[in-house]
């Protein structure tokens, strides 16, 4: 998912039409595909990952931002990817309304500081 990301910022259009699986027959909608590769893309939110029916199946939902006509845009969706020969392509994707909300991983009072100081939490920038 990250990497199918960065291709959108790097405008890496062949990428992003390699990484579709073979059924989805996405370089016949290379001229779409561009389109939306040249867009501003600004962030990307990992919102959750799940595995599927197998371990050759699995699920990103993430945010994506981008800028078109001066104004931020969003749009949030499931992805669904599958593995084959050890690469993974996507096949498609379930689109939500809204951003969802991203869960940030808490930081227990006993754990290492995120400033890396060394320090417990508690005793570094937990105070």
């Amino acid at each position: 998912m990250r990497a199918r990301y960065c291709a959108h910022e790097l405008r890496l259009v062949d990428f992003v039409v390699r990484t579709y699986h073979p059924s989805c027959n996405a370089a016949a909608e290379a001229d779409a595909i561009a389109e939306s590769v040249h867009g501003e893309w600004k962030k990307l939110e990992v919102v959750s990952t799940e595995p599927g029916k197998d371990d050759n199946e699995g699920y990103v939902t993430f945010n994506a931002y981008f800028i078109e006509d001066k104004r931020q845009y969003s749009f949030t969706e499931k992805s669904r990817f599958v593995r084959e020969d050890d690469q993974w392509f996507y096949i498609d994707g379930e689109m939500y309304d809204y951003p969802l909300p991203v869960k940030k991983k808490e930081i227990g009072r006993n754990d290492p500081c995120v400033c890396g100081s060394g320090k417990k939490y508690k005793k570094c920038c937990g105070i």
